[in-house]
């Protein structure tokens, strides 16, 4: 009977320990996501293919977009994400 426990314990902690070292998902990693949807959900910023890079809270946005307004407005949106410190638009507006 000893050993059968043993194992249950061994088995058990081999289960649980994992997930228990296991590091959270960093915060930027969180912000990343957050701005990537809600760019995404946005009638006039939605399907421009941007580019998000966070580090630090700090948010750089590239690629081109349609318009000045949803250049605008994808700084407004992204600045209103929990843990968001700064916002660099590189965005360009298509000419074409």
């Amino acid at each position: 009977m000893t050993t059968s426990r043993l194992l249950a314990v061994l088995m058990i902690l081999l289960l649980v320990v994992p997930m228990l070292v296991a590091q959270p998902k960093s915060n930027d990693d969180r912000i990343d996501f957050e701005v990537r949807r809600k760019l995404a959900d946005d009638v006039d910023v939605r399907g421009a293919g941007l580019e998000v890079s966070v580090k630090d809270g700090k948010v750089t946005l590239k690629g081109r977009v349609r318009t000045e307004k949803a250049k605008e407005k994808a700084t407004r949106i992204t600045k209103k994400i929990k843990g968001v410190v700064d916002v660099t638009n590189q965005l360009v507006v298509a000419t074409t």
